[in-house]
């Protein structure tokens, strides 16, 4: 068993039998959606899923999990996602999947939030990521060099001519503004950017990680 399907399934002992989960995204969250399934099929467990992403979502339809639609949401019960890059503060960077805008959207309905990662992607101070930004296709270079004002040289993800398009039908901006001193100013001043849609700094969101350690074990971050 490697150390993401540890983490993650260490996560799923949250779960409990009523609750309505998010569903993350990534390689981390993929095991932790696994063993939901397995709850599901053989432990009788009775929830059901908002997926952060059409991967997730395939997934999760694949493993049994009942999902519901973001039609009339009011509140999620318990999400479990994964980061990029978090803090011992808890906040972290994401983006990396690409799936950003849906994933703060179900944390900000989420009454409690648990992030999975390994201990690789802890850092002193956030940063190391490249910081992903969704910005709508239209003119989006005129977007990038109003980010670029801000300290930092955009790369639109896979290339001007083949550009990645997000679930949503946006494009990403991996942004690479070096140690993030001010991460509540820098998320502000990106959000209050005409065709900035979201950035991947997710702050005072998160109430536990669930990491690794160096010799291959469970640390918990609350």
């Amino acid at each position: 068993m490697n150390v993401k399907q540890i983490i993650g399934e260490k996560a799923a002992e949250y779960i409990r039998s009523g609750m309505i989960l998010g569903l993350g995204t990534g390689s981390t969250a993929f095991w932790a959606i696994r063993k939901i399934g397995q709850m599901v099929r053989d432990d009788g467990l009775d929830i059901v899923g908002v997926p952060t992403s059409e991967g997730t979502k395939e997934l999760a339809l694949d493993e049994g999990i009942p999902l519901i639609p973001y039609d009339g949401l009011t509140h999620i019960d318990l999400t479990i996602d994964g980061a990029d890059e978090f803090a011992l503060d808890k906040n972290l960077i994401k983006g990396g999947g690409g799936a950003l805008l849906r994933e703060k959207i179900v944390a900000s309905l989420s009454d409690y939030y648990i992030v999975i990662a390994d201990h690789a992607k802890l850092s002193p101070v956030l940063g190391k990521f490249p910081l992903p930004v969704e910005v709508i296709p239209f003119a989006w270079q005129v977007t990038s060099r109003h980010i670029e004002r801000l300290g930092c040289q955009p790369h639109i993800r896979g290339g001007g001519k083949t550009p990645f398009i997000t679930d949503n039908g946006n494009y990403i901006l991996d942004c690479d503004f070096g140690k993030i001193t001010e991460p509540n100013r820098l998320s502000q001043e990106l959000n209050r950017i005409p065709g900035v849609v979201e950035n991947g700094l997710f702050l005072n969101m998160t109430d536990i990680i669930i990491t690794s350690t160096d010799e291959g074990g469970i640390r918990i971050i609350e």
